[in-house]
């Protein structure tokens, strides 16, 4: 019932948004026109203006047709079967290429990306660990990991997403998790975790956020305490040399290792996308002309340690060197 309510909530808001958006289209662009000298950048609230349309347009369009495939399919159980979710999984791509492609042109995002080839995978299933500083960089990731490597993600999010009511019903169809900060809400996020990370194919990338959290200098600072209070002084010494990242979690990231023992890691960095966490961020530090990199290293399964205590060391020397990367490699202006 909880769900339905929230849907019912977002879906209508979603719709009137767009609705209005599009109605006071005229008004809109005068006052962004009016704006944009006011402020840095060129044509800075005409560009965001329409990436803003776009966005809930396109949202509005997935509802509609994600609406469709579930009369189609003749209801919520056969619409998650796999020749549905292939459906959906196509959906998603063609929405995340219409988004970049726009931001690229309108915004002038040049998004390089550093490491192996997308052909260096072949037939194997990955577990895909990234850094996490706002929802830009989940977007990102899973274009990179649809549209240049030709992957079907497995997505472990934060249940504050499910606001958003396209991805909410997106990711009921297709293999996710969206997982509570409450521990108390249900099972535990490593049984949630492990689940969905059993038999990934050989097309299937599991997409995991260790740190748990997008990146604020609070979080960090909570980290390093937790840390304290469990006792592990030597890891809270570690996590209090690294600024740009939250000390990892390992236990999600342990529970998928232990269910797919077959697959490879690969750890992605990035920068340009940073603190973009609330609609303030996102009005005052949108990256527009800029160049946004992304780093992927490949980590064969044998090269992982076998034993716990030795896998959390690796992943924190991991983090230890992402973090010495995005020290290396802020963002800077796009090339014209």
């Amino acid at each position: 019932m909880k769900r339905q309510l929230r849907r019912v909530v977002t879906v209508g808001g979603v719709l009137a948004v767009t609705l209005l958006l599009w109605v006071l289209l005229p008004l809109w662009l005068v006052a962004a026109a009016a704006l944009s000298p006011l402020l840095p950048g060129r044509w800075r609230a005409l560009r965001l203006l329409w990436i803003v349309i776009l966005y809930a347009t396109i949202d509005t369009l997935l509802l509609v047709v994600m609406f469709g495939y579930w009369l189609a399919a003749g209801g919520s159980r056969r619409v998650r079967a796999p020749y549905w979710q292939g459906l959906h999984y196509d959906l998603v791509q063609g929405v995340m290429w219409v988004l970049f492609r726009e931001a690229k042109r309108v915004l002038r995002l040049d998004i390089v990306t550093e490491g192996p080839a997308p052909d260096a995978h072949p037939g194997q299933p990955l577990l895909v660990c990234c850094r996490h500083a706002g929802p830009g960089d989940s977007f990102t990731l899973i274009h990179a990991l649809m549209y240049w490597y030709r992957r079907e993600p497995r997505v472990v999010l934060k249940d504050t997403l499910r606001w958003d009511p396209a991805i909410d019903v997106l990711l009921h169809r297709i293999p996710a998790r969206f997982i509570s900060p409450d521990p108390a809400q249900g099972e535990d996020l490593e049984s949630q975790i492990k689940a969905l990370a059993t038999d990934l194919d050989e097309d299937d990338a599991f997409v995991i956020f260790p740190e748990g959290g997008n990146f604020t200098a609070a979080r960090r600072d909570r980290a390093i305490a937790r840390l304290r209070k469990l006792g592990l002084e030597r890891m809270a010494a570690r996590a209090e040399q690294m600024t740009n990242v939250l000390a990892p979690r390992p236990g999600g990231f342990l529970a998928a290792l232990d269910a797919a023992p077959e697959a490879d890691v690969v750890l992605v960095a990035h920068t340009g996308l940073d603190h973009l966490l609330t609609v303030g961020d996102v009005w005052r530090e949108l990256p527009m002309d800029k160049q946004i990199v992304m780093r992927w290293w490949r980590v064969a399964r044998a090269d992982i340690p076998a034993d716990r205590d030795g896998r959390i060391d690796w992943l924190f020397g991991w983090w230890e060197q992402i973090d010495a990367w995005i020290d290396e490699h802020r963002v800077g202006s796009a090339p014209t």
